[in-house]
């Protein structure tokens, strides 16, 4: 019986949202030159076993770009977006100074300057809604506002509150959020806003950085703050820095990356 022949993938771990290595947000970054099959994806991710592995492909002027957790495949990952543009740039050979990546939620660009990443987002301006009664029983302290657009996002008075709030898991994985999660958010000490981010359900319970939740956290906070840009600060136990621009009906999220490893899978 013939053995079928192994695929050989190159791939890339990237830290995003920071220039430090074990910092930011980590994001496994994959070249393919076809799709497999979403399973295989979707075991890719679960194997690699962080928050987000990223698949793209290039097609002459377009670049395919997928995201997938171990759970589930995203509409829109921004730290993994960040990664692979890091990728392309230091490891590919990507020699364009602006990449276009084509999502299942359109179009993205991401300009390159020296070593930051800025990424153009549509933007989730986020609406009041009622505070869910799982939310509210699992959270240790109240927030003073509730609002939705992919996520519920919670404001609280300080950057104390956001990092001395707790999450009781058993009551919090008793709702799926899909395909969101819970933001918690406050204006920063040394930062214009703070926030941490939560996914029940979800192998990873703390997202380390959220580029996504800034898409809907950039346009509550410019209307608070009365600010186009701003500087925030995800402060979960790794930490990241994302640099943010109100455009109106876009945002833009920018931010630094690291290399950790390259390497190739066999499968």
């Amino acid at each position: 019986m013939k053995k079928s022949q192994s695929k050989i993938y190159e791939y890339a771990h990237i830290d995003a949202f920071t220039n430090e290595l074990f910092h930011g947000n980590p994001a496994i970054v994959v070249k393919l030159e076809h799709w497999p099959d979403d399973e295989v994806l979707l075991n890719i991710a679960k194997k690699n076993a962080v928050d987000a592995t990223a698949f793209f492909i290039i097609n002459t002027n377009d670049i395919h770009l997928r995201w997938f957790t171990p759970d589930l495949e995203l509409d829109l990952c921004g730290h993994a977006t960040l990664a692979t543009s890091h990728a392309l740039k230091e490891i590919f050979g990507y020699t364009k100074s602006k990449i276009k990546f084509k999502t299942i939620s359109g179009n993205l660009f991401v300009s390159i300057k020296d070593d930051m990443y800025s990424m153009d987002f549509p933007e989730r301006m986020p609406v009041p809604v009622e505070l869910p009664e799982f939310i509210s029983k699992a959270v240790n302290k109240q927030p003073l506002e509730v609002l939705k657009s992919r996520d519920y996002i919670l404001v609280y008075d300080s950057e104390t509150d956001v990092r001395e709030i707790k999450i009781d898991k058993k009551i919090f994985d008793t709702t799926n959020i899909d395909p969101g999660g819970v933001v918690i958010t406050a204006k920063g000490n040394n930062s214009d806003f703070v926030s941490r981010f939560f996914i029940p359900q979800a192998t990873i319970f703390e997202d380390p950085v959220t580029g996504s939740a800034h898409a809907s956290l950039i346009p509550y906070w410019s209307k608070v703050l009365h600010k186009k840009e701003m500087v925030a600060k995800q402060i979960s136990q790794r930490g990241g820095e994302l640099f943010c621009t109100n455009l109106g009906d876009r945002v833009l999220i920018a931010g630094r990356a690291k290399t950790y490893s390259t390497g190739t899978l066999n499968l």
